[in-house]
Formats: structure tokens, C-alpha cells, sequence
């Protein structure tokens, strides 16, 4: 396997904190969101970043490599491009599900807007592994793949998850951005052992590692990304500088966003647990190699991870067992996706209290990130946005990105005659019209469609 690059320490850059990570010392890297950058339009933070010699790494979270549909080649285009505007090393994404349902399970598509856990399954396996060759196929840099924190369970599975990640790099060559939050987090939820999972992982395929904080609450762990960093995760991070050199850490920060001087503490209490490890682990084996060599002070032997072994897309038909895998994993990842946004019934085996509390996870989330993306909609609303769009998600699941969402939103209000307040609703209209079109449209594609034509006439007749 070709030697990961050595990143070192780096922060989560974003545009709230893009000064502050600027002017931050000891900054090797950064990795910024991808889907939040424009490739022919980078923020100048950025550029400045890249013209020091910072590296920067896009992270995707919308391809949805863990679901049961192949990555859509439009995402695929537009990481690739932004690997290249970035000069990138690497690129990085979720194991994880973001949407379901559609033609192959004959029903509606729905989005979670969260990464949501793919069962650790057989079939499960076999998609994610071909999704993971398709996607690297398509990219101009090699891709590592991020384990993510879960609320709930799936029935049934079949692996741990160091063994299922393990096996997933060995048939794939694909790296891995391992989260030591996210470990704890499953922990905390699902009773998995930290140490037991990086025990089974294949430490070499290990690309760079995330730091991130949440909270506690009534015995749920929440991976918040607005918390400062806790101690257990930090624990963690320990146990695994003591097993490998890892090649980058980097510290998550996405909201609730500290003054610079907390953020500096922070990458600082990073690096002292991987030194800590670094001795620890040093200590024990006797390997005197020095921090920043990407040298691993090993447990225990990994059969080499290579991408070799693993037939391309271009090179592998699918098969009628590929089919039925894919076609098994969409129907439980549809039903499981209905039951969390559509009010559904919970699918057999699941825990339908972790269910309740995902729901009102993901329901508090896209009320937030709707408020980011149309940030008009809280002011003309005031008090009454959130609990508004709270008792509008309950009914309308997402089937569109955040910014549909926006404006699906709106349009409903105005079909109810809300809000009350005249001059809301006329400031509510106007929002909506210099977005979507000149009235509210039907629910009959019919109508839509015929009104879309009068005004691609109208237009042509005014020109």
C-alpha cells in the first residue's frame, strides 16, 4: 500500500472561524465541507490558506456511499473538481445513508439530511464496497471513508465494527478517516468497545483521525460538533496514537463556535493525547521511531489493504445477487427512513425510544439548517418559526436538498392562509415569489406545468 501523506494537525475550517483559523499557530491543515464550496469561486481564506502551503481536504456528507443506490455521478463530478481547485491530497466522506426510497423500492425518495448508520450486514458489505469502487473510479485522488456515530441499532447485524471496517478496506483499498467522537458516541449508545474496534481496525489503512465534542443527555450521547471536546474522547485518541502514528488529526467544530483562544486550547489538549499515546505506545514496544514519521508501533498485523485486489467498476458486471443485495438493503433503508421522517411504523427489531429521539433529532436539525439557508424565514415568522416548521416536518418529509426544503415550507403556509399577521404573510409571499414564481403551486403536475409555460410565453413575447 502506497505510504498515506503525512497532514499533522489541523481544525475544521468554516467560514464562521475562517479569521481565527487563519492567524492560529501550528495549523498544518484544514479540511472544509464540500458541498459548501464552489470550486470557481473559493472564499479567500481559503486561498490564502493554500498559498501559505496549508493543505486543504474536502469532506463530503452528501454522497451517501452506504446507501443502496450507486453514488450519483453528478456528486462524484463535483468532489473531483474541488479536489483539483484545491490541489487536495485526498478526499474524504461518510459510511453512511443520507437518502432512500425512490424507483427500486416504488415509492416516494426521501432525505434524512443527517448521515444515518448502514447495517452491518453481508448485503450491506457487498454494496458499500462496490459503491466505494465506483466512487474511486471517479476520483482523481484517493478517497478515505469516515465511520460515523448513530443513535440507533440495526437488527440482526452480522459484524462489529471494527470488522466490518476492516474487511471493507481489505476489499477496496479504501483509507480510512477514523472518529474517535464518533467511537464514543457509540459507545455510549450502542455499548460498543472502543478499544475493541480499534483493535480489529486495519491501523494502516488509517488516512487521518477526527476530534469532535458533544453531550449527554437522559443516557444518549450527542455528536454535537458544538461542545468542546471531552475527555473520553480525548481517552481515546490516546489508545489510538499508542497503536499508530496517525498521519492527521483533526479537531470538528461546525456551530456554537468558541472565542480563538478556547479553540487553540483545544488542538492544544489534542496533540498532548497523542503524544501521550505516541509515549505510551513507544513504552511498550520499544520503538524509539520519532512522532512524525508515520512509523506504527503495531498490536497486532493487518494483511496488507491493496486496491488491487479489488476488480474496478469498469471491469466487474453486475450480477442478479448484486441486484438482490441492493434491492434488499433499499427496502430496509426506505422503511427505516420513513419510520424516522414520515411517521411510519418502526421496522420490526429496531428500539422505537432511539427511534423517537433520532426523529426529533433529525426534525431539530433540518429546523436549523433551514434557517441557515433562508435566514429570512426566522425573521419574518420571529417566535413562532421553529415550533411552525417542527409541525410542518411531521407531515412533510424532506424529498429535496435543505433549500427546497425552504421553500416547500413557505408554500404550505401560504396554501393554510398563514401566518395570521398580514403583514407577515404579504412579507412572507414576497419572499417566496422572487424565489419559486409568480403564485403558489398546484399540487396537480398539470397546472404546474401549464403555468410554467404562460410564463416561458410571456417572456418570449416581451423579448
Amino acid at each position: 500500500m502506497r505510504r498515506t501523506q503525512r497532514l499533522g494537525t489541523g481544525i475544521g475550517w468554516r467560514p464562521e472561524i475562517a479569521g481565527a483559523v487563519e492567524a492560529m499557530p501550528g495549523i498544518d491543515w484544514v479540511e472544509a465541507v464540500s458541498e459548501n464550496l464552489c470550486p470557481g469561486h473559493l472564499p479567500e481564506s481559503l486561498v490564502r490558506l493554500r498559498e501559505r502551503g496549508v493543505t486543504v481536504v474536502p469532506h463530503g456528507v452528501a454522497l451517501g456511499l452506504g446507501g443502496a443506490e450507486r453514488p450519483d455521478a453528478g456528486r462524484l463530478t463535483a468532489l473531483a473538481e474541488r479536489a483539483q481547485a484545491l490541489g487536495s491530497p485526498l478526499v474524504t466522506e461518510h459510511i453512511a445513508f443520507v437518502r432512500a426510497g425512490g424507483p427500486v423500492t416504488a415509492s416516494q425518495r426521501l432525505e434524512a439530511g443527517h448521515l444515518l448508520p448502514v447495517p452491518r450486514t453481508r448485503d450491506a458489505l457487498d454494496v458499500l464496497c462496490e459503491n466505494v469502487r465506483i466512487a474511486q473510479d471517479s476520483l482523481p485522488v484517493p478517497l478515505a471513508v469516515e465511520n460515523i456515530a448513530a443513535l440507533v441499532s440495526w437488527p440482526d447485524e452480522e459484524m462489529t465494527e471494527g470488522q466490518f471496517l476492516y474487511e471493507l478496506a481489505d476489499r477496496t483499498g479504501v483509507r480510512l478517516l477514523i472518529d474517535v467522537a464518533n467511537l464514543h458516541t457509540n459507545h455510549v449508545n450502542r455499548g460498543e468497545d472502543p478499544a475493541e474496534a480499534l483493535g480489529e481496525l486495519p491501523l494502516e489503512a488509517i488516512a487521518y483521525v477526527h476530534v469532535a465534542g458533544g453531550f449527554e443527555r437522559d443516557g444518549v450521547w450527542h455528536d454535537s460538533h458544538a461542545h468542546p471536546v471531552a475527555q473520553p474522547v480525548l481517552d481515546i485518541l490516546t489508545d489510538l496514537a499508542s497503536r499508530v502514528a496517525p498521519p492527521g488529526v483533526l479537531l470538528e467544530r461546525d456551530e456554537n463556535f468558541p472565542a480563538a483562544e478556547e479553540l487553540e486550547g483545544e488542538v492544544a489538549a489534542i496533540r498532548a493525547a497523542v503524544e501521550k499515546g505516541r509515549v505510551s505506545g513507544r513504552a511498550s514496544v520499544g520503538d524509539e521511531a520519532p512522532a512524525g514519521d508515520g512509523a506504527a508501533p503495531s498490536v497486532r498485523p493487518a494483511p496488507p489493504v491493496s486496491a488491487s485486489a479489488a476488480p474496478s467498476r469498469a471491469a466487474r458486471d453486475e450480477t442478479d445477487a448484486d441486484r438482490a443485495a441492493r434491492q434488499r438493503l433499499a427496502l430496509a433503508q426506505t422503511a427505516l427512513l420513513s419510520a424516522l421522517v414520515a411517521g411510519t411504523p418502526a421496522p420490526e427489531g429496531f428500539d422505537r425510544v432511539r427511534l423517537g429521539v433520532q426523529a426529533r433529532a433529525l426534525a431539530g436539525k433540518r429546523a436549523d439548517v433551514v434557517a441557515k439557508v433562508a435566514p429570512e424565514l426566522p425573521v419574518i415568522l420571529g417566535a413562532g418559526y421553529r415550533p411552525t416548521f417542527l409541525e410542518y416536518a411531521q407531515r412533510r418529509p424532506m424529498t429535496g436538498g435543505y433549500r427546497r426544503d425552504a421553500l416547500d415550507f413557505a408554500e404550505r403556509l401560504l396554501r393554510d392562509g398563514r401566518p395570521r399577521d398580514d403583514d407577515a404573510r404579504r412579507e412572507l409571499r414576497e419572499w417566496w415569489l422572487e424565489r419559486e414564481g409568480p403564485v403558489p403551486r398546484s399540487e396537480r403536475s398539470g397546472l404546474r406545468w401549464a403555468r410554467a409555460t404562460r410564463r416561458v410565453l410571456l417572456r418570449r413575447r416581451a423579448a
